[in-house]
């Protein structure tokens, strides 16, 4: 009998031998796996068992999430930023491995999603803060389904409802005070405290200016890139500084320049 990956073949002991292919090496070659029977039809029987698992398993029925994680992560990589990356790679480490990496990605139910949801709630994460977990995490569960072929049901995961935080502004007569007091005790940091407030910076975008994004003549301010200090995705609780683009396409701008200090 021969099928792909599939020979039956007669010992001299008497005895029949199956061989099929049970799984692939790295290198891409074939591992064997044999069954023995005392009949042709016992070892028939065998190794069509055996086969059938092992297609099932090398389909990616059986894949964990930890191996699938590994291998989107070499997906993204050259198509997010490096703190897009980072973020990607904090979560799982922190959260998703620990209670998923050696779960096969068909065995995911929303009771166990839902089940994970409720712990991290418990453990005094802010329901925010889980929803962006389970973002990430269904993210990378969609490049399983699309690269392995089967479905995954998450419609009945249930996530936390995030509270809209109202934003308190300072009054008119706060923001005064806090002019006045920074033009008194002016330093770079107070410098750059005003230039925040008055063109509308963010934090990064303001670490991120260069003498060449200030256009004197025309009294505007480009707005080009953006600095963030970010953990290092190889998990040794490092940090670094990257320089990327801003935020979003609409972060890209440009700003009227106007009396800092009237």
């Amino acid at each position: 009998m021969e099928k792909t990956g599939i020979t039956i073949t007669k010992r001299k002991d008497g005895r029949y031998v199956g061989k099929f292919i049970a799984e692939y090496a790295d290198n891409g070659k074939a591992q064997y796996h044999y069954v023995y029977g005392k009949t042709y039809e016992e070892a028939e029987n065998k190794v069509l068992i055996g086969h059938e698992i092992a297609t099932r398993y090398l389909s990616g029925r059986y894949i964990t999430v930890g191996k699938v994680y590994r291998e989107w992560l070499n997906a993204v990589v050259n198509r997010v930023k490096e703190s897009t990356l980072a973020n990607y790679h904090n979560k799982f480490e922190k959260h998703i491995l620990p209670e998923f990496g050696d779960i096969p990605c068909a065995d995911l139910t929303a009771g166990r999603i839902n089940a994970f949801i409720n712990k991290k709630l418990a453990d005094g994460l802010s329901a925010s803060y889980v929803r962006d977990i389970f973002t990430v995490f269904k993210t990378m569960l969609k490049y399983v389904q699309e690269e392995y072929g089967f479905r995954l049901s998450l419609k009945n995961v249930v996530l936390p409802k995030a509270e809209r935080k109202q934003v308190e502004k300072i009054s008119d007569t706060e923001q005064k005070k806090l002019v006045s007091y920074l033009k008194a005790n002016m330093s770079l940091t107070a410098f750059g405290i005003l230039l925040s407030l008055f063109m509308g910076l963010r934090i990064g975008e303001l670490c991120g200016l260069k003498w060449e994004d200030v256009d004197f003549r025309n009294k505007i301010l480009h707005i080009r890139r953006t600095v963030q200090r970010i953990s290092s995705a190889n998990g040794n609780r490092k940090t670094k500084i990257v320089i990327s683009a801003p935020k979003s396409a609409t972060s890209f701008r440009d700003i009227v320049i106007y009396h800092l200090f009237p």
